[in-house]
Formats: structure tokens, sequence, C-alpha cells
């Protein structure tokens, strides 16, 4: 089974080091499992049972098989995992529909990571960790467009751009991009695909998974152009690891995910799993 070198690196330390995300290291004040001397809250004593979709897909597991450490969710998981003190054979999983995670009562895991936006809504009936990500507005088109060929925001100027009226994915079409014909509005993000579909638009913008799934199983020869920088105040979904609601594990999951987020990890595994060569570069 693979992992990445430097997950590899601190599983057979088995301790928490470093990780990009919220706060700081394990050593200053993330509680692993081991150093807590309690296995109260995990489902099974010594191991960390993590639960992703069912089938799981890419870029967030590769070939639907999150044991691999391949994929931007697979790899955050093990680095969760590694931040709280667990070897990456101690770790257990299991699937779930999307809808079974958020729903109220008991749950067969620990912790579920399969893109969940944290709300308010689903806060009544599960904990959250806080944001492991937090989704970016994509470019996308086909590879007969024009648009195809773009490596800057200045090459989208020119073209016709659509998006849903009235998303973050239309606002982000006018604030960043600026084209020349105005940002064409849509009802839906499927009116918008089809005008893509139909040549009547160069390119479309939709957030990130979003377009994942549609270049890569609505679109013929679909093509991710690129991600858009954030407009000033604005913000994306963040996803979080959905925990049982009032877990004893939130806290600590919590501080694992900021450790991760500060020390720059997860940063790094957003540019490998979600921004690398042939997925969707980050566009200036």
């Amino acid at each position: 089974m693979s992992r990445r070198p430097h997950l590899l690196r601190l599983a057979a330390a088995g301790v928490a080091v470093a990780a990009l995300a919220l706060s700081g290291c394990a050593s200053s004040g993330t509680p692993s499992a081991t150093e807590s001397g309690s296995d109260e809250g995990w489902i099974t004593s010594g191991k960390i049972t993590i639960a992703t979709g069912e089938p799981a897909y890419y870029p967030w597991v590769i070939d639907d098989d999150p044991a691999s450490g391949e994929g931007f969710e697979a790899a955050v998981a093990y680095a969760v995992a590694e931040q709280l003190g667990f070897d990456a054979d101690d770790v257990v999983w299991v699937r779930t529909t999307f809808d079974e995670a958020i729903a109220p009562g008991p749950k067969d895991f620990d912790v579920n990571l399969q893109q969940f936006s944290i709300t308010d809504e689903r806060k009544e009936s599960v904990d959250f960790s806080s944001p492991y990500y937090e989704t970016t507005q994509v470019v996308v088109t086909t590879a007969a467009s024009p648009a195809a060929d773009a490596t800057s925001i200045a090459d989208l100027k020119d073209l016709l751009i659509g998006a849903q009226t009235g998303t973050t994915s239309y606002t982000t079409i006018e604030s960043v991009i600026q084209p020349t014909q105005g940002a064409q509005a849509f009802n839906s993000n499927d009116d918008a695909k089809l005008a893509l579909e139909n040549g009547q638009v160069d390119a479309i913008v939709v957030d990130l998974p979003t377009a994942f799934y549609i270049s890569g199983v609505e679109l013929t020869d679909g093509v991710l152009v690129g991600q858009l920088p954030t407009p000033d105040g604005e913000t994306g979904d963040q996803f979080g690891l959905v925990l049982p609601k009032d877990s004893p594990l939130t806290e600590q999951v919590t501080a694992a995910v900021d450790a991760l987020r500060e020390d720059g990890t997860l940063d790094e595994l957003a540019s490998e799993w979600l921004g690398g060569e042939g997925q969707a570069p980050l566009l200036k």
C-alpha cells in the first residue's frame, strides 16, 4: 500500500508532528490519543475509524481506495490521524452515504469526510471539526473552446464566460475576470453547462467540487482551465470533518486540523491533489 513519503515518516515516528491548518503543532497543544491516556470516545480502542463515501470519487480519493492515502481527502485523513498520534495501520475505514453521515443518531465512525460543507442546519444533528478546505471557483470549458488554451485571467477577458446568476461563481466572473462582454447569466448550472456544450459561451465558472464532476463526468472532453482567486470579502464553502453530535473527540480533532492548517500541510495537500498538473492550477 502506497503512502506519500512525508506521511510515511510521520507514521513511523508514531507521533503528531507538523500540520498545516488551524493552530500549532501537537506538542504545543494538540492532545493525541496516546497523550490523553484515554480511549474514551473512540469507536475502537487504539484505532481511529474514518468514514468516506461509497463510492469515493477522484480527486478526493483515488480509485475509490482511501486506505492508499491517495487523493486529497484520503491524504488529509491520514494527516489528521497522525496528528492525533495514530499510526497509519491504526486507521480503520468504513463507508456511509452522504445523507447517513449527517443524519441524527449514533454513528459507526469517529470522523467522516466527503466534502461536507459546514452549515448551521447540519450542526443541529452532527459536530464539525474546523475547516480543512475552503472551496474555490473554477473555470470549466471543453477541448474545442478557445478557453481551453487560457493560462491566465487576461486570456479569458475577451471570451464569453457564464455562470448561474445569484451565485459566488457569477460574482467571481464580474469581479475577478471582468470580461469585456460581461458575465453571462443562467438560471442554473445545468443551463450554463448546456450553453457551453452548444457553443453559446466559451467557458463557465462553478465551485471546485462541481467543476471536477462536470468536467470528468458530464462533459465530452471537459477541461479544467484553472481556479480563480477569491474576491475580496467573499468566502467559499468550508469543508469540515463530521463527528457524532456532542462527540468527546470534537475538540481534539479540531485542534489537529488547526495544527495542519497552520504549518502548511493542508495547503500542501490541496496543491498536490487539487491544483497540480492536469487538475486545476491557480490562474493569475
